[in-house]
């Protein structure tokens, strides 16, 4: 790669797939990850301008006592796809420039992960050189979610994958794919690991 321009590698995948953990194995192989879920919610509770935008958008009790009240917003933008897509164009833009700054900050790198769930969703797949798509199937994601999420229902984790872009669809943007079907992924990962080297 160029100087100062590292290898910017996407891994996305639906709730439950094992992204964060292939994103892990990354780190532990000495590679910059930037998960953008963890934050996206550090900026929600530190970004003045976005805080004011939350607040307009769904109210002045989406915080007290400048805690952002997650369960609120979470039971507004779940049930509502119109709100949810309000909430994704006002944190975005915060995440964009946030990962630009910590590029720059990471130049020194190869390569650099940049982990986030809705990846094509957003359209920001499009800013990424390569992308990784996580996939397990449907009956292992909920029993990992159901496992880490004491609060969530089975039937809960269901309506969240239904709302969810399909695999199949994803798959159209993905350049990789690392099954986590409990299968040891460490091989897959080492692999792309020696690729991304070489670009």
């Amino acid at each position: 790669m160029e100087q100062n321009k590292p290898l910017l590698v996407g891994v996305t995948g639906g709730i439950g797939s094992g992204k964060s953990l292939v994103c892990k194995v990354f780190q532990t192989l000495g590679v910059p990850v930037f998960d953008a879920d963890s934050n996206a919610r550090l900026l929600m509770q530190t970004d003045q301008d976005l805080i004011d935008s939350i607040k307009n958008e769904f109210g002045e009790q989406s915080y007290v006592n400048n805690e952002l009240q997650r369960d609120y917003l979470a039971k507004i933008v779940f049930s509502n796809p119109e709100k949810l897509k309000v909430l994704n164009a006002l944190t975005h833009p915060a995440i964009a420039s946030d990962f630009e700054k910590w590029v720059k900050s990471n130049s020194n790198s190869q390569y650099l992960v940049k982990e986030a769930a809705l990846f094509i969703e957003s359209g920001s797949y499009k800013l990424m050189d390569k992308i990784i798509l996580v996939t397990a199937p449907d009956k292992v994601k909920i029993e990992r979610v159901l496992k880490r999420d004491k609060q969530r229902t089975e039937q809960e984790v269901k309506s969240i994958i239904d709302r969810q872009l399909p695999d199949s669809e994803k798959r159209l943007h993905c350049h990789y794919e690392i099954v986590n079907d409990g299968n040891p992924m460490l091989q897959q990962i080492i692999e792309l690991d020696k690729e991304f080297k070489k670009l």
